[in-house]
């Protein structure tokens, strides 16, 4: 595996390596992968975002769990392309696990966030991996995520 950290995806190579879409898809563009070892990616907050309608329409707040989602499709980027595979429509990358995940800033409209997630360890098709959201030098979240690979039945 290659340890070059120059690798850059914009979203149009974001969008062929995973299934998510719009509303759902939450990272904008890969800043630096390090095949096998980590992740920087960034998730750009708009108040057009779809839950900002109802989370909340007084005060804007990007809900939590949607950083822990960008996180896990950094991730999946990350293993993706460290293992040089492609997920077809009978393969899909799901949520194991999120240990220690902590909320230390709120997120609001025109925030861009940095997602840096490290590769722990992989064992057969179990990923582990540690991640981080930070708004400029400040973490908005951590959090210990597993995700596995798997194949489906149509």
């Amino acid at each position: 595996m290659t340890t070059a950290t120059d690798t850059k995806m914009d979203i149009h190579q974001i969008l062929a390596k995973i299934p998510h879409r719009y509303p759902i898809l939450l990272v904008d563009r890969v800043l630096e992968i390090e095949k096998g070892k980590r992740i920087r990616a960034l998730k750009n907050v708009s108040i057009n975002e779809p839950y900002f309608m109802g989370h909340f329409p007084h005060r804007p707040v990007m809900p939590g769990v949607l950083m822990l989602e960008a996180m896990a499709q950094a991730a999946t980027v990350l293993t993706l392309v460290s293992l040089d595979a492609e997920l077809d429509d009978k393969t899909v990358c799901y949520f194991a696990g999120i240990d220690g995940a902590r909320f230390k800033r709120p997120v609001e409209p025109g925030d861009q966030l940095v997602l840096d997630v490290t590769l722990d360890r992989a064992k057969a098709s179990i990923f582990k991996y540690t991640g981080k959201v930070y708004v400029g030098e400040d973490i908005a979240c951590e959090a210990e995520l597993m995700c596995t690979m798997r194949r489906i039945e149509a």
